[in-house]
Parts: C-alpha cells; structure tokens; sequence
C-alpha cells in the first residue's frame, strides 16, 4: 500500500481539525535540533511496525525533507495496512518554508542528507587523489560509490545514511 503524500498546509489543518498524532522518523540529534510541536520521535533506523502504540484518528510522518518518512509509512503500514498515515512530503523543511513554528533545540547538527553528501565527496576526493598520485587501481573504491548513488537514486534507499545515522553523534539526545 502506497502511503498518502500530503503538504505542509494539509498537514497543519489536519492537525488542526483532527485528534493526529504526529511523529518525527529523523536521528534523536535532528529530532534535538528542531521539531514539530508535540511530535514524538522515532527514528526511522529503530522503527517497527508495532512501535505506534496508542489510537489516533490519524498519524502525520515527517523527516526532513520527505524521503524517510516516505519509507517509514511504507514499513508501518506492511504492519498495520488499515492505518490513517500521510508522509509530508518535503518533511520538516517544508513545513518550515511554509511558515509554520518548530521547537528549537540547543543543539545543532547536520541534517543526515547533508552528513551523507560531505562523507561521498569526502571519499571520492580522496579515492581520486589516491588513484592519481599512486595507483590508478583507485578508481574502483570510486566506482562502488557511484554505483551505490545511482541505487539510492533509483530506489530511494541509501545505505550509508542507515550507516550514518547509527553514529554516536546522531543518537545523543
């Protein structure tokens, strides 16, 4: 089951007119950095299908820009197809371009896409430094990870963001 896209607007009137619950899928450090008002944290790398435990009419995901709440809504409703579930699509980024109000925290990280863009250019300047200067056998370390960007590309699963996200740094509340 394809889980329901929805807008910052939507979401917000949703909230509005209905008893939702609201529920963030980023790391605890993003979660920390801002959030939705009364959104309870559950970050995708943990989440299980049986993790919403307590009824609403309906439940709004959101991560940062849309992509892992997307994969969220698809893991609980495999569990539970007969939930009420909307992603916003464009995540908290949108919900904030749109003017809504988040809880900031003191804490400041980067966003797990952004951890993940500076660690492939990281690794790819170095491979390719590497394949110039010692061996030309480097451009194969360069060829793995432009084959991994091309499958979360098509797919919308990038494993070294699941990596990422399990770092110490993104877990410390």
């Amino acid at each position: 089951m394809q889980p329901k896209e929805i807008s910052a607007n939507e979401a917000f009137m949703l909230i509005e007119r209905e008893d939702v619950g609201i529920i963030d899928v980023r790391e605890p450090a993003e979660h920390m950095t801002s959030h939705i008002e009364g959104s309870e944290l559950l970050p995708l790398s943990k989440l299980k299908g049986e993790d919403i435990k307590h009824e609403k009419s309906a439940y709004i995901i959101y991560c940062q820009k849309g992509g892992r709440g997307k994969s969220a809504c698809e893991k609980l409703l495999a569990h539970n197809p007969d939930l009420n579930i909307y992603n916003i699509s464009g995540g908290i980024n949108e919900w904030v371009n749109e003017g809504y109000n988040v809880r900031k925290g003191e804490k400041s990280i980067l966003p797990l896409d952004r951890q993940v863009q500076l660690s492939i250019s990281t690794l790819i300047l170095v491979f390719c430094a590497l394949s110039l200067t010692i061996s030309t056998a480097f451009i194969w370390p360069i060829i793995f990870i432009a084959a991994g960007l091309f499958v979360a590309g098509a797919t919308g699963f990038c494993g070294l963001a699941r990596i990422i996200a399990l770092m110490p740094w993104n877990q410390r509340v």
